[in-house]
C-alpha cells in the first residue's frame, strides 16, 4: 500500500509540475498577444462606457430640444425639436453606413486627411471586436452619439428660417464633409492628432466646428423677419433650465466618458468639468450684474454651458484649478461672444451658437495649451514651460476655422441654388410649426 501510495504521488507531482507548464507556456504564448491586440474587455470599463453613451444621446434627445425649444418663439417650438429629432435618426444611419469608417479606421496613404472603407456599413465590426479595453461597437455608438450632437447644435443658428428638408440635406452633407474629416484629423491617426493638438472630448472637433458653421449659416440665411423690432424673447424658460440641466448632467459622459475607461482620468475629467460650469455660470451671472443691473435665467444657464464647452478640449489634461480658471473666462468671454460681438456686426445668431459654443470652444483650446498638466495628461502646458503647445492649439483652431467655414459656405450655397434654403415669408410669419409640419402648441 506505501509502495502505491508513493507511486501515485510521484505521478500526481508529475502531472502537477506539467501542467503548471502548460499554463505557464499558454500564459507567455497568449497572454501578451492578448493584451496587446487590445481585445482584453474590461467589465468595468465597458460598464462606464454604455453609461456614457447613454448619457451623451441625453444630451440631444431630449437636451438640447428642451434647452432650444424654450428659447425659442412658440410659434416655432415643434420645428426645432423635430430638427432636434430627426437629426438623431439622420446622423445615426450615416454613421453606420460610412461616417464611422472614414473618422477611425486607417486611410493608407490618405490617413493623415480621411479614414478608409473597410468598415462601411460597419462591416468587420463583430462583436469580439475592441478599441481597449472595451468592445468595439461600444466605442462606435459612443462616437455615434458626439457626431449626432454636433450639427444638432448648429439648428439654433438659423432657428425660425430655414426649411425642413434643406436643414436635412445640409446635416447629411455637412456631417460627411465637414464632421468626420476634422474628427479624423484630430482623433482618428490624422494629422492634428499627430501635430499634437489636444482636444479631449471635442472643443475643435465638436465645438468649435457646430460653432463656425452656425456662423456662417446665420450669415448666408440672413436675419429672421422682424430681428430688432419684434420680441423675440424666450416663450419658456422653464424648458430651457430643464434642457440646461439635462446638458450638464449627459456632459459627464462627454467629458469623463472620453477617457473610454473607468479610470484616475476619467475621474478628474467630471471633477474639471463640474468646477468650470459652476465658475462660468457665476462669471456670466456676475459680468451681467454689472451691465445690465440685473442677473438673468437665461444668463446662468447660458454661461454653464459655456462653461462646459470651454472645459471639453481641456477635461483630461487640466487640474482643478485650471478647470476654475477657464471657467471664470469662458464665462465672461461667452457673455461678449453672445451680446457684444454678435450686436457689433449685426448677424443674427439666433440661439447664440457661435457665441457659447464657437467662442468657448475656441477658449477652452487655448486655455487647454496654457494649463495643460504632464502628470494629468501626459502633455506639459505654457505653465510647464512648453510654450509651443499653445502654437499647437492655435494652429489646431485655425485649421479647424477655416476648413468648417469655407466648407459650409459653399454647401449653403449649392443647397440654395438647387432647392433652396429660407421659407417663403408667409410661412415665416405665420411659425414653422404650423407651416412646416402642421402642428402647434396650443
Amino acid at each position: 500500500m506505501l509502495k502505491i501510495y508513493l507511486q501515485n504521488k510521484i505521478y500526481l507531482r508529475k502531472i502537477s509540475c506539467l501542467s503548471a507548464l502548460c499554463i505557464t507556456f499558454a500564459i507567455l504564448l497568449l497572454g501578451p498577444s492578448r493584451v496587446m491586440a487590445g481585445t482584453e474587455i474590461s467589465p468595468g470599463d465597458t460598464s462606464w462606457m454604455l453609461t456614457s453613451t447613454l448619457l451623451v444621446l441625453l444630451m440631444t434627445i431630449p437636451g438640447l430640444a428642451l434647452f432650444y425649444g424654450g428659447m425659442v418663439r412658440k410659434k416655432n417650438v415643434l420645428s426645432l425639436v423635430m430638427q432636434c429629432f430627426s437629426i438623431t435618426c439622420l446622423v445615426s444611419v450615416l454613421w453606420m453606413v460610412a461616417g464611422y469608417s472614414l473618422a477611425f479606421t486607417d486611410g493608407g496613404s490618405l490617413n493623415s486627411y480621411i479614414g478608409g472603407m473597410n468598415k462601411l456599413f460597419l462591416n468587420n465590426l463583430t462583436i469580439d471586436s475592441a478599441n481597449g479595453s472595451i468592445p468595439e461597437t461600444t466605442f462606435m455608438t459612443f462616437q455615434m452619439t458626439f457626431a449626432i450632437i454636433t450639427p444638432a447644435l448648429i439648428c439654433g443658428a438659423f432657428t425660425d428660417r430655414l426649411k425642413f428638408g434643406a436643414m436635412l440635406l445640409f446635416v447629411g452633407i455637412w456631417v460627411m464633409l465637414v464632421y468626420v474629416p476634422v474628427t479624423h484629423w484630430v482623433w482618428g491617426g490624422g494629422f492634428l492628432g499627430n501635430d499634437g493638438v489636444l482636444d479631449f472630448a471635442g472643443g475643435t472637433v465638436v465645438h468649435i466646428n457646430a460653432g463656425v458653421a452656425g456662423l456662417i449659416a446665420a450669415i448666408v440665411l440672413g436675419r429672421r423677419k422682424g430681428y430688432g423690432v419684434e420680441n423675440m424673447a424666450p416663450h419658456n424658460l422653464v424648458l430651457s433650465v430643464i434642457g440646461a440641466s439635462f446638458l450638464w448632467v449627459g456632459w459627464f459622459g462627454f467629458n469623463a466618458g472620453s477617457a473610454l475607461a473607468a479610470n484616475k482620468s476619467a475621474g478628474m475629467a467630471m471633477v474639471a468639468t463640474q468646477i468650470s460650469a459652476a465658475a462660468a455660470g457665476l462669471s456670466w451671472l456676475l459680468i451681467e450684474t454689472i451691465k445690465r443691473g440685473k442677473p438673468s435665467v437665461l444668463g446662468i444657464i447660458s454661461g454653464a454651458i459655456g462653461g462646459l464647452v470651454a472645459i471639453t478640449p481641456a477635461a483630461g489634461f487640466v487640474d482643478p484649478t485650471g478647470a476654475l480658471l477657464i471657467g471664470v473666462v469662458s464665462g465672461i468671454g461667452c457673455y461678449w461672444g453672445a451680446t457684444g460681438l454678435k450686436h457689433y456686426f449685426g448677424y443674427d445668431d439666433s440661439l447664440d451658437v457661435f457665441g457659447v459654443h464657437g467662442v468657448g470652444g475656441i477658449i477652452g483650446a487655448i486655455l487647454t495649451g496654457v494649463f495643460a498638466i504632464e502628470t494629468i495628461g501626459g502633455t506639459p502646458g505654457m505653465l510647464e514651460g512648453n510654450f509651443g503647445q499653445v502654437f499647437i492649439q492655435l494652429e489646431g483652431i485655425f485649421i479647424t476655422v477655416i476648413y468648417c467655414a469655407t466648407v459650409t459656405f459653399l454647401i449653403l450655397k449649392i443647397i440654395d441654388i438647387t432647392t433652396g434654403l429660407r421659407v417663403d415669408e408667409d410661412s415665416e410669419i405665420t411659425g414653422l410649426d404650423l407651416s412646416l409640419h402642421g402642428e402647434s402648441i396650443q
